[in-house]
């Protein structure tokens, strides 16, 4: 790969909370964003929610109307790689399932540039194991996991995996940087390290309510104001989504064999019904229509 060169457009795969998010940081940052999903109506979700935090800020003083035209302008929204062959960075956002990021990374191998590094935005699994399909571009692939709000959170965990190489890692950083975010190197192992301390701590707050230690409002409200928290942990999860928390936990439990990771059976059955947080309207909490 050549020297290090500013990013001047940046494809998005994924067009939820996390990629919508990525791309709105982007171009918020003055880098052109193309969010791509195979589904149109998440385009069209992601293109609404972007409207509408952008004139949100401008109507909270935050920013200028004429920004905000501006950072929209640099947004386009596609349903096909190929539609995006042309950007100079890449980054997944799918849903946390290995065997799909896998399959996706060998389409990102095929329709992005040599140059173009492959980005992905997990949060649990492995850089190395999702990079072992694109063969000898694994010196490419890099994570690059970003927070909700990804607006608002400054943290970028930038994780290496066993191949990629120090010009990818700087390439990375020096994005992060240029997105306004705090760019922050963790290694290769499940969760990394936000996740790792996080979920079990989410955990052990699920089991905490399952053996009547106390009512979810009571445990968020002594984590909240004990631990200096902005959110207490059973909030946070409905916040995060249960399936995801449950999606990770698996991810710790099956790599690292410890069974302290493996999910509260009362978090496994609000899943199973369906009470997925704050995206169904109910989890731990009831969130009522707006």
């Amino acid at each position: 790969m050549s020297n290090i060169h500013p990013v001047k457009t940046i494809a998005v795969i994924g067009a939820g909370t996390m990629g919508s998010g990525i791309a709105l940081t982007a171009a918020q940052a003055g880098i052109s964003a193309i969010q791509i999903d195979v589904h149109q109506g998440a385009l069209d979700k992601a293109k609404a929610g972007h409207a509408k935090s952008l004139a949100r800020l401008v109507e909270k003083g935050k920013l200028q109307q004429a920004d905000a035209d501006a950072a929209l302008s640099r947004i386009t929204y596609v349903t096909t790689m190929m539609d995006a062959k042309a950007a100079d960075w890449v980054v997944e956002a799918a849903t946390e399932n290995v065997e799909l990021k896998k399959k996706i990374f060998k389409s990102m191998q095929e329709s992005f540039r040599e140059d173009v590094v492959l980005a992905t935005n997990t949060s649990s699994i492995s850089i190395t194991d999702i990079a072992s399909v694109v063969g000898k571009d694994a010196h490419r692939v890099i994570g690059m996991h970003f927070f909700n709000p990804v607006p608002i959170m400054k943290l970028v965990e930038v994780i290496k995996g066993i191949a990629t190489s120090e010009e990818t890692t700087a390439r990375t950083i020096e994005l992060a940087k240029a997105m306004g975010k705090t760019p922050v190197p963790a290694n290769d192992r499940a969760g990394f390290v936000s996740n790792r301390v996080l979920m079990p701590m989410i955990n052990e707050a699920f089991y905490a309510w399952m053996e009547g230690v106390a009512e979810p409002k009571d445990i968020d409200q002594i984590m909240l104001l004990g631990c200096n928290f902005p959110m207490g942990p059973l909030r946070l999860a409905d916040f995060i989504g249960l399936d995801v928390c449950h999606d990770i936990m698996m991810v710790l439990y099956k790599e690292l064999g410890n069974p302290k990771f493996f999910p509260c059976p009362m978090l496994r059955q609000l899943v199973q019904a369906g009470r997925l947080g704050d995206k169904t309207g109910r989890g731990v909490y009831e969130y009522p229509a707006k």
